[in-house]
């Protein structure tokens, strides 16, 4: 994973080793404001530093202000702003770590950045300490061992949602709340999910199911 660029949220530090060692290895990790200071306590420097940067130390912020980059506006949060910098830079973000914990407030909010932003980086995945999101629209295909759970949030109720390979299926069906979908179950590998729309839909995997 030595050409992984990694955003590293404010929330949570990771704990599970093979987060760790992606930290480890990444190419690049771009931290989300106050991110960095956990980041270096870690033992890296932080690459690059994104937000309103009101929660990074003042000494991190100073001894890093040529990596620091500052936005003004308050309407987005700082995973969006991360999200922004990235793809200004033309950097591929295959890692999202640091998302969730500390504030399910935040989380929600990150998960929403995540779903709504995914297009310019198709491949991302957001990681956390029991498994790791993904998204797409349109239609996709997914692999995972036959017998393990995944979750499906479609945040487009008007969205006629297809499968095949679940033991659930889905057939034009209409997901009247975002956490209508979860814990379906895979039956076959690779499965298929297909939307009417082409609006955002998150998965989720637990680690334990995927071992």
């Amino acid at each position: 994973m030595t050409d992984e660029i990694i955003i590293l949220a404010d929330g949570e530090f990771p704990r599970r080793p093979q987060l760790l060692e992606m930290l480890e290895k990444a190419k690049c990790v771009v931290c989300c404001d106050g991110a960095a200071d956990k980041l270096l306590a870690f033992g890296r420097e932080p690459d690059w530093i994104v937000g309103d940067l009101d929660s990074v130390s003042p000494e991190t912020r100073s001894r890093f202000a040529d990596r620091a980059v500052k936005f003004f506006e308050q309407e987005t949060n700082d995973l969006a702003k991360s999200f922004r910098f990235c793809r200004e830079k033309g950097f591929t973000v295959s890692a999202i770590l640091g998302a969730a914990g500390a504030r399910e407030d935040h989380f929600l909010g990150n998960l929403g950045q995540f779903a709504e932003l995914f297009s310019a980086f198709p491949e991302c995945r957001l990681y956390t300490e029991t498994g790791y999101f993904c998204s797409f629209s349109g239609q996709g295909s997914f692999s995972a061992p036959p017998g393990s759970q995944v979750s499906i949030f479609s945040f487009d109720p008007g969205a006629a949602l297809s499968s095949t390979g679940l033991k659930y299926p889905l057939k034009n069906l209409r997901l009247a709340w975002w956490y209508s979908g979860t814990l379906n179950e895979v039956s076959v590998s690779p499965f298929t999910l297909q939307s009417d729309r082409d609006t955002p839909i998150l998965l989720f995997f637990k680690y334990a199911d995927l071992n």
